[in-house]
């Protein structure tokens, strides 16, 4: 059976949910209630969910290590399940992208995140599909740690559940078409 592991990166804890940082755990938190996955075991350092629909094997996963330190859980998950890397997704918040924007990628470099480039040096391989969830630059002479971490705004409040919608939609067309066909719909969108 095909195995896709899902990882949404984010940091654990009620004082960082809804944080920008925190997108990917959004987004792993909507696959997991419509694929109707109730229970999150500990395993791997994170939480982690499993399901199969259609013959493939979805298994979602928030690291519990902090941002920081994603790469020893999703190191520890791509050990025991055994995936080769096209099958691993990685959903992280991208301050290089504009909010409300995504970029579906089949590889590339961690740039500025920290949490990809602990999963790039855990894994020692780049070579991995990204769905990256823009949030947009830090407004002049805001402190970047401050933004990621801080809230969505008023405004950005009205637009979080379509893009995390589109996010998950994005994550949906990889495994069930190919990392192409997702970004030939989902980079073009806004």
């Amino acid at each position: 059976m095909e195995i896709f592991i899902v990882v949404g990166l984010g940091n654990p804890g009620d004082e960082y949910k809804l944080t920008r940082h925190n997108m990917g755990f959004c987004v792993v938190d909507a696959l997991r209630q419509d694929y109707g996955m109730p229970v999150e075991k500990a395993r791997f350092k994170a939480l982690v969910s499993e399901v199969v629909v259609s013959g493939k094997k979805i298994v979602l996963v928030k690291p519990q290590t902090y941002m920081n330190d994603s790469g020893q859980s999703v190191r520890e998950v791509c050990d025991w399940y055994k995936i080769p890397y096209d099958n691993l997704i990685i959903v992280y918040d991208d301050i290089d992208i504009e909010w409300k924007k995504l970029r579906v990628r089949p590889s590339g470099s961690a740039g500025s995140h920290n949490g990809l480039k602990s999963v790039v040096s855990m894994l020692n391989n780049q070579n991995f599909l990204r769905v990256r969830v823009g949030i947009g630059k830090p407004p002049e002479n805001w402190d970047l740690v401050n933004y990621v971490l801080g809230k969505f705004n008023e405004d950005e409040q009205k637009d979080f559940c379509k893009v995390v919608q589109n996010a998950k939609d994005a994550v949906k067309c990889i495994i069930n078409s190919d990392i192409n066909s997702a970004m030939n719909v989902f980079n073009k969108r806004s």
